[in-house]
């Protein structure tokens, strides 16, 4: 079984060379790497470049959030680097600043709506007059107008997504979960199979890769459940 360009593996670990390891480990099971937050600081670009340098596609998860021109310029020099997603919270000065700076480059611009560890509770928490699914509906709208070219958000609201903007548009779902997994913090999940049949594009799906004894092995067990659908 060959790797699905669907399946996005989020390399959420402490060290690049750890990171540099669970490639290695998965091998050509695995096409397309997140790199987040926890690897931002210790190399995580330069591992990008290693990334694609041996044919992988890279989603860089840095959720950029700051005003228009601070955007605007990080997203600039992202856009240099040669990856393939970069992720901005779904505000509308937010994403038209990241869609500017992607100029004529193949970086696809992903709105964040709603983290997928949040529930309704959380959000009222924060100060959001909308539950979950009300506010990615109205942040799916705004990325539209904005031009981003898809969302993130959990497999709950993939159908919602699809549905507003149509084919073709990137529905990224982070929060995957198989049925043989721990959900773990995630609120919001679902299984490979449930989140595609919804109308996601792509599948994040981490510590049940990346935590198993044998990662390869969890992977094409990954693999085989998305094929179902």
């Amino acid at each position: 079984m060959t790797a699905d360009p669907r399946l996005i593996v989020p390399l959420d670990l402490p060290t690049v060379d750890e990171a540099r390891a669970m490639v290695e480990r998965l091998g050509e099971t695995v096409s397309f790497y997140k790199i987040g937050l926890e690897l931002l600081a210790t190399g995580g670009m330069g591992l990008a470049g290693e990334l694609k340098s041996q044919g992988k596609s890279v989603f860089l998860d840095w959720k950029l959030h700051d005003i228009g021109a601070t955007v605007e310029r990080s997203a600039r020099v992202l856009a240099g680097a040669g990856c393939d997603l970069l992720t901005v919270h779904a505000e509308p000065q937010v994403m038209r600043a990241a869609v500017q700076a992607r100029g004529g480059s193949d970086l696809k611009i992903l709105a964040v709506t709603v983290l997928t560890s949040l529930t309704d509770a959380d959000l009222v928490e924060m100060g959001y007059a909308f539950g979950a699914r009300d506010l990615v509906e109205r942040r799916i709208r705004q990325a539209i107008d904005c031009g981003v070219d898809g969302v993130v958000s959990s497999p709950h609201e993939a159908a919602l997504a699809r549905e507003i903007a149509g084919p073709g548009f990137l529905v990224v779902t982070p929060g995957v979960r198989p049925f043989w997994s721990a959900k773990n913090d995630q609120a919001r999940a679902a299984t490979p199979e449930a989140a595609l049949r919804a109308g996601a594009s792509h599948l994040v799906c981490g510590r049940p890769i990346t935590s198993a004894n044998d990662p390869r092995e969890a992977a094409l067990k990954v693999i085989a459940e998305m094929a179902g659908a």
